[in-house]
């Protein structure tokens, strides 16, 4: 198979979706790989290190798309590369379509088959393309949270740690997975006074078990949320239903009952936020004030971190990669069940129904995808 990687084009993303290593596993498995020329140095490769791993390099993502059977990204296609995608070719990237109509619309239309890490499983239940990067979007959470609240920057100008005599920032961590997990661990360990909701008994029962001593946790209901919100002055959103929408855990009318100039961390942007005044924004512009709180919305949290997020995707997402490579995403799919877990656009079709629940889109069973 002829694999082509592109420069990301997203504001302010410098993770590529291939790694040199990842080229060298292809190539050594007999496929073709091209690399858009610079689509590396971000994360510190230079196209050297692609020749070296045995990868073309060329000048243009035109030429990576126009040759290319499967093209393997980072974020999801903007609108100028999604008009460079054709019929029968393999889209595996993140796409986050739930909130996002116009992208899931334009994909249908090239008849593409786009398969999203965000959807891929495993056996336990997890989302193994996922979590690598909410691994880092979680630790990064309070240290993007700490400098949001200093005072400069529109916060209350509150130390995470506090000093002796001086008590520590209270952080709320709303959503006890990978992402909330990883944020609580890092929270406290700044000295924060840490608090983790989550709606699932088993997960705080998990929670108090491993990081009793570390963090507090407690049953996410809209009375509790808020009571604590009301005390917090970072409140990190954390909360993720796979491939759909977050839910709104903050309301606009509700903003009024945080201090003023609380911070807002939401992690879950790429599904649309679970604050109802979130927005996305970018690291070149990541706060925003609404009435009086402030709000960090950046979209690709990772990619502030280009070299270790770009090494720690690379590792989940090659053996799925290398699958679709040596056997072509059909039987790819038919082997690994959670791989087919991540088709969510297949032939003109719509293929995951937390999609289009929430777009109002026909869904095509992906069993019945994989037979078309």
């Amino acid at each position: 198979m002829h694999i082509g990687c592109p420069k990301e084009i997203k504001p302010q993303e410098f993770r590529v979706g291939l790694t040199p290593n990842a080229a060298r596993e292809a190539a050594g498995h007999g496929h073709h790989v091209t690399v858009e020329a610079g689509a590396g140095a971000g994360a510190g490769f230079t196209d050297a290190d692609y020749v070296a791993a045995g990868a073309a390099i060329v000048e243009t993502a035109a030429e990576v798309f126009a040759s290319a059977d499967m093209i393997v990204k980072v974020k999801e296609p903007q609108p100028v590369e999604r008009k460079m995608l054709r019929e029968g070719q393999i889209l595996f990237t993140y796409l986050h379509l739930a909130p996002d109509p116009e992208q899931t619309k334009d994909l249908m239309a090239s008849g593409a088959t786009c398969i999203a890490y965000e959807t891929v499983t495993d056996e336990r239940g997890g989302l193994p393309l996922l979590a690598p990067m909410s691994e880092v979007a979680g630790r990064l959470a309070p240290q993007v949270g700490a400098w949001t609240m200093q005072k400069a920057n529109g916060g209350r100008g509150v130390l995470m740690g506090g000093v002796p005599g001086v008590g520590p920032a209270r952080v709320l961590v709303i959503g006890g997975g990978v992402v909330g997990t990883h944020a609580a661990k890092i929270a406290a360990g700044m000295g924060a006074d840490v608090t983790v909701l989550d709606r699932s008994l088993p997960r705080l029962r998990y929670l108090d078990d491993v990081f009793g001593g570390q963090f507090k946790n407690g049953y996410a209901s809209a009375g509790n949320t808020i009571e604590l919100a009301r005390a917090a002055d970072l409140i990190i959103g954390a909360v993720l239903i796979p491939g759909a929408a977050a839910p709104k855990l903050i309301s606009k009318a509700q903003l009024s009952d945080l201090k003023p100039g609380a911070a807002l961390v939401d992690v879950a942007i790429d599904q649309g936020g679970c604050f109802e005044t979130s927005k996305a924004t970018t690291h070149q512009d990541p706060i925003y004030d609404v009435d009086g709180i402030m709000h960090y919305c950046v979209a690709n949290m990772p990619g502030a971190v280009a070299r270790t997020s770009t090494i720690a995707l690379g590792n989940a997402t090659m053996p799925f990669m290398l699958a679709l490579a040596d056997k072509g995403w059909r039987k790819a799919c038919e082997d690994d069940p959670h791989l087919l877990n991540g088709l969510n656009v297949h032939a003109g079709m719509l293929t995951y129904y937390a999609v289009g629940k929430a777009l109002g889109i026909d869904v095509m069973s992906p069993t019945l995808a994989l037979k078309s």
